[in-house]
């Protein structure tokens, strides 16, 4: 698809030391339009293996998808400092994949995507993907993590939405 000067192409990340969910929409002006969606599986090998396998592949859906800007999922604290740690990292190779790219990247907390897109932030799974397949009208569910990335990248496009019909012209909170 050929962007014009109205359209911006976010790509959402919901990072995952196992499994990291993608999700590309273009917006067209307010209305987020279904590009692409998945997942990244790595679970084999050790774990600065899986980390590679992050960076690789999310830099592959960079450079295949071009967007603007990647929304990434803010790391929240685990019952399991370790898993916390473990999460951390993940975020960090996707978001180093972007880094050569030029592209802005802005992060939201898990509840304030869930808030954006359910209405709730203690929102379920569940609730996230039905809501997703609801606003985007797809034909089917897209696994569980590919629905946190597309709800990522649909909170930043009602963020910026929001933005400008306040008219602040301030930076968007979540921009690193």
């Amino acid at each position: 698809m050929t962007k014009t000067g109205s359209t911006r192409r976010i790509l959402g990340i919901d990072p995952g030391s196992r499994l990291t969910g993608f999700g590309v929409l273009d917006f067209h002006g307010d209305t987020p339009v279904y590009v692409a969606s998945g997942t990244v599986k790595s679970m084999d090998g050790a774990f600065a293996d899986r980390l590679r396998q992050i960076f690789d592949s999310v830099g592959g859906i960079v450079l295949e998808f071009r967007p603007d800007i990647v929304v990434i999922e803010s790391v929240f604290m685990h019952k399991n400092a370790g898993s916390a740690l473990k999460l951390g990292h993940a975020r960090s190779a996707a978001i180093c994949a972007t880094f050569e790219h030029n592209l802005e990247v802005f992060e939201y907390a898990p509840r304030e995507i869930k808030q954006a897109v359910v209405g709730t932030g203690a929102a379920t799974k569940e609730q996230v993907q039905h809501m997703v397949v609801s606003i985007l009208k797809l034909g089917g569910a897209p696994a569980p993590d590919a629905a946190d990335a597309l709800a990522a990248a649909l909170c930043h496009g009602n963020q910026r939405r929001l933005q400008a019909q306040l008219g602040t012209g301030d930076a968007i909170a979540g921009q690193r």
